[in-house]
């Protein structure tokens, strides 16, 4: 692929199939951004035949296979990283695609919801007086998690020797009652500043298997951010090691035992835009995406 004048943007996906759920953004940013005169491709991150130095910027979009994949897809990640710029960035890529990530949030002050771990080999302890979470460290769209009432430990238990037996560590959370009332925020930030926020109702039904596909994002609708909601945001990406510059990052929220919000996701790796629901964004994103394959550095996270 030769070289030109106009940025080469390469925004990465990854091939459809029964598990994995459009990328309804996708088409449309890469029609805006040629439209800005940029020569954009929608690619796959696992295609081998794929040139990525041909590129000024890769830009991480809808990988959303990569959680039962993590290491190749880290792999990946390194190697794109010394072709060209990858944003974001391979260290980013290699912190937050383990959600252990939020044990190192909480040390550092930031509201989270309260997550044990539990890794292969580790007594299998689960909480009996209240509803709780199982689901797997290195995952996206629900996959693998299940809501549970502490009559179901022996269907827990299973799921957690079937994620063991596959080598994921899991995580087990209380399930946060507030997300039935106030569903689950999802502020997002481009280019350093907050861009616009989201809201959807509770993923885990009750009963719901744990190996049944789940629909990601029900209800999804339009949100204004509470001032909190800003904060903690602003807290949790402050916390990131290494304070790396981030093109993009959505900050997940539910509300909390105090009322209060807590982080329960930091997506810093292949955030789901929501920009069907937020069009004026659109030329936002292009913007920042462009400034990027030019060598432009990304703002200091602000929440204002």
């Amino acid at each position: 692929m030769p070289r030109t004048d106009a940025a080469r943007v390469a925004l990465v996906t990854c091939r459809p199939g029964p598990d994995v759920s459009a990328d309804r953004d996708l088409p449309g940013l890469v029609t805006e951004l040629r439209a800005a005169g940029a020569g954009a491709d929608a690619v796959y991150w696992d295609d081998p035949d794929v040139d990525w130095a041909a590129y000024d910027l890769a830009v991480i979009r809808s990988t959303w296979d990569y959680s039962w994949r993590a290491a190749e897809f880290t792999g990946w990640a390194e190697r794109c990283a010394k072709a060209t710029r990858l944003v974001n960035p391979v260290e980013v890529v290699r912190w937050n695609t383990d959600k252990r990530y939020l044990g190192e949030l909480a040390a550092a002050g930031v509201a989270v919801v309260p997550t044990r771990y539990v890794a292969p080999g580790d007594p299998l302890d689960l909480p009996g007086d209240d509803e709780y979470v199982v689901k797997p460290t290195s995952g996206a769209g629900a996959r693998f998690a299940a809501r549970y009432t502490p009559g179901e430990h022996a269907t827990a238990v299973r799921q957690l020797e079937r994620m063991h037996a596959e080598g994921f560590t899991a995580m087990v959370q209380p399930y946060v009652k507030g997300i039935d009332a106030g569903g689950e925020r999802a502020l997002l930030f481009f280019g350093g500043r907050f861009l616009h926020a989201s809201r959807k109702g509770a993923v885990l039904v009750p009963g719901s298997p744990y190996d049944e596909k789940k629909v990601a994002h029900p209800g999804v609708e339009p949100w204004d951010p509470t001032a909190a909601e800003l904060d903690v945001a602003r807290r949790a990406l402050a916390a990131v090691p290494g304070t790396p510059e981030l093109l993009y990052a959505r900050v997940d929220f539910v509300d909390g035992a105090d009322g209060g919000p807590c982080v329960m996701e930091l997506e810093l790796v292949e955030p789901n835009l929501f920009l069907d629901l937020h069009p004026g964004s659109v030329p936002v994103v292009v913007t920042e995406i462009l400034k990027a394959a030019r060598g432009h550095r990304p703002a200091a996270a602000d929440p204002r």
